[in-house]
Formats: structure tokens, sequence, C-alpha cells
């Protein structure tokens, strides 16, 4: 009986050992299969990786004409038909000539500059493309095209000299409120039927920031934010500048604010108490949720009051925060504001809804004293009250509507005073009749 006992462990023990060694080998197996793989994958890959430069040569048009060259021969042949199998012929002979147009080397420094860098919407940006041969030797003719914007800008390059420079003068569109990217210069050989294309990248691209059209406004804002150094508020608090009255000591209470005088006349510890003092502090809620615009004119209408309300504010030293759907501009300096502002563009809001869109935005700012709402004419008033519910009762909201081509008009719901701006020119107006 104990013998049986014995070796039934002993089975198990070997059993195992069996399962183990044939675990390991379909595991080595498994490895072994796929570095098979990898190897056998290698060489394609390498492949691949010299073909495609060769074959980044041909442009669209070229594969179609290789396309239509295999189709036509293979129906030509089916069909017996010699004139397919001509024209083919003719198509890869054509694709042939073409190759001889690609080849060639050339080296340039280019650089791209534009004057000035930043403009206002309307006005003239001129650039400049310089093009310096840095061989030792007289370079061939090329192409060279810049992209500007949504164009491309097509010049054409003499032979050069060694050292020898080439400039070319182009204008830049600003008719409307953009970051518009030159560059980068590009260099191109290929055939007059554009079926090869051979392209060099040669200078990094720059933009051009092209301002949203402002009006100056009263300085700040129109009485809207009335004291930069800070201003006096309802809250008591214990320890700040504006003295409100005074209160008996309790346990905790700073004895740098007690009222030594008064303490010796009444006969217990009397400290004084302060009204809260606040610097300003101004938020721009810009709403780009193109629900809410009724066209391109009106939103663009929209980013001129933003930066001219940002504009003037930044300029009477008020700390400002501006916030939209996908981002908060940098509000550094005006500058910074400007260039942010060219970035906007209507977008479809990932928010349920405004006032959600707002408290999330401003959830990690200082309590405004100022909160300004932009938007356009679609945004309801129900919207411009439910963001200053989110306020406190010392933050003053005032809502912008633009309008395009509306009257000018200002609505006044309790506290809260929405204006409607019909064009920027009525805006200063508006603003004066709002503080």
């Amino acid at each position: 009986m104990s013998s049986v006992t014995e070796q039934v462990p002993a089975r198990s023990v070997r059993l195992r050992r069996a399962r183990g060694k044939l675990g390991s080998g379909m595991s080595r197996a498994g490895v072994t299969t796929k570095t098979l793989l990898q190897v056998a994958a290698l060489p394609p890959r390498r492949a691949w990786t010299a073909i495609r430069p060769l074959l980044a040569v041909i442009s669209p048009l070229g594969w179609i004409v290789l396309g239509s060259a295999v189709a036509i021969a293979v129906t030509g042949y089916l069909l017996g038909w010699q004139e397919f199998v001509y024209l083919a012929i003719t198509l890869v002979a054509g694709m042939i000539v073409a190759t001889g147009f690609i080849f060639g080397r050339s080296a340039y420094t280019v650089e791209i500059e534009l004057s000035p860098r930043r403009v206002v919407a309307g006005e003239r940006a001129l650039g400049r493309l310089l093009v310096r041969n840095i061989r030792p030797r007289r370079s061939s003719a090329s192409r060279m095209e810049l992209p500007v914007g949504a164009g491309v800008a097509d010049f054409v390059i003499p032979a050069l000299e060694p050292r020898e420079e080439h400039v070319e003068l182009f204008a830049v569109p600003t008719t409307r409120r953009a970051v518009i990217v030159a560059g980068p210069a590009v260099s191109v050989r290929g055939d007059e039927l554009g079926l090869l294309r051979r392209t060099v990248k040669w200078a990094e691209p720059i933009e051009l920031f092209v301002h949203p059209v402002t009006t100056p406004l009263a300085p700040s804002a129109a009485g809207l934010v009335r004291d930069l150094e800070g201003e006096v508020t309802k809250t008591i608090t214990n320890n700040d500048i504006s003295f409100h009255a005074l209160r008996a000591y309790q346990p905790g209470d700073d004895r740098r604010y007690v009222h030594w005088r008064t303490s010796a006349r009444t006969g217990q510890l009397m400290v004084r108490q302060f009204e809260e003092t606040r610097r300003s502090q101004l938020i721009i809620v810009f709403v780009a949720d193109k629900a809410h615009y009724e066209s391109e004119d009106e939103f663009e209408l929209a980013v001129s009051v933003l930066a001219s309300l940002g504009v003037q504010v930044m300029r009477d030293g008020t700390k400002v925060a501006v916030v939209s759907e996908r981002v908060e501009l940098r509000t550094r300096t005006v500058t910074s504001l400007l260039d942010e502002s060219c970035r906007l563009e209507p977008v479809s809001s990932p928010y349920r809804t405004t006032r959600e869109f707002a408290r999330t935005a401003t959830l990690r700012l200082p309590s405004p004293s100022v909160v300004m709402v932009v938007s356009g004419s679609r945004l309801p008033i129900g919207d411009f009250r439910a963001v200053e519910r989110l306020f406190g009762l010392d933050t003053v909201t005032v809502g912008f509507r633009a309008e395009f081509g509306a009257a000018p008009q200002l609505t006044s719901i309790n506290s809260l005073r929405v204006a409607t701006v019909g064009a920027l020119t009525d805006l200063p107006r508006l603003v004066r009749r709002a503080s």
C-alpha cells in the first residue's frame, strides 16, 4: 500500500516535467517562428525604403498615365489591337523622356522675409524671397514654389554664378483676419507636362499675423473697471487696508490688529476689522460656437469686439483673462493677445450649454470683478443670465452680442447689461452707456 502511494507522486512529477518541456518547446517554437517572420519581412522593408523615394517623384498625373498605359496595353494584347499597344508604348516613352528633366543638383540658401510680420486686416504686407547659390560652380535654372496661405507663388530662378543672389518680391493678401503661413520654399524639377516632379525644401515656414480691426475705447473700459489699485467691497475681513470697525477679541486673532487705546478704555481687548479690497480682475468669455453666429461677418465682428475690449483693458493695466471653447488666449502683452485672436475660428462646442463652458473655463481663474461675455446674435439672453449667476454679487457682468448690421441697443435685466453691436463703430458708445 505504501509503495502505491509513493509511485503516484513520482508519476505526477514526471508528467509535470514532460508538460513543462513541451510548453517550453512550444514557446521556443513560437519565438522562432516570430523571428523567422521578422527576418523574412526585413528584405521587403528595406526594398520599400529604397524604392519609396523613387516612386515619390511620380506625380498624380504620372500615375494616371502609367495606369492608363498598363490598361491599354493589356486591352490591346487581349483583343489583338495593335493601335492600343502602340498607344501604351507612346505613354511609357513619354514617362521615360520625362525622367531626363528631374536630374540635376542645386545647392541654395533660401531666406523668406515678411515686412511687417504683423498687420491689421486690410493693410499691405510684402514678402521677399532671397535665393543664393552656395556651390562653387554655376547652377542651372530651376523653379521654386512658395506656399503663401492657401495659395502658391511660383518663381523661376535663373542660372546663378557662385555666391550670386536672386531676389523675388511678392504681396501677401490680408483682407481678412488670419495667421498666414509663408513657406517652406520648395525647388521643383520636372517636365513641362507634370508627369514627374522632384522637390527639395530649402527654408522653414514663417507666420504673418493679420490682426482684427479694433476701435479705441475710453480708459478702463469707460468705468467698468473703476479702481486699478484695488476696489473696496462689502466683504469684511480680518486684515486689509480699508478700516471698517472694531470688535471684541476672539482666540486666534492676530495681536497686531489689537486697538490698544480702545482696549484700555473699555477694559477688554478690541481688534480692528477691515473691508476687503480686491485688485481688478477681468474675464472675457468668448463664445466661439458656430451655432450662435449668423454668418462669418458676424463672427469677425465678435472677434473685433473681443480684441477692442481686451486691448483697452490691458493698456489700462488691468489683469485680464480671455477664454474660449478650445483654448485660453495668452494675455501677457497686447501683441500676444492680438496674435492669439488671429487663431480664433468658429467651432462646434464640446459643452452642452454656455453656462457649462463658462464654468469649466473659469474654474481655475481668480474671482473676477468684471465678466464680459462676447457672442453672436443667436445666443439667447437667458444664456447671458446663466453665466451671470456663476459669479458673486460683487461681480459685474456685461454681455456683447455681435449682430452684423443691426441697430445698436443696450438691454438691462436687473444688474445684467447686454449690448447689441451692429458695427464696430458702435462699440465705444455702447460701452459708455453700459458703464
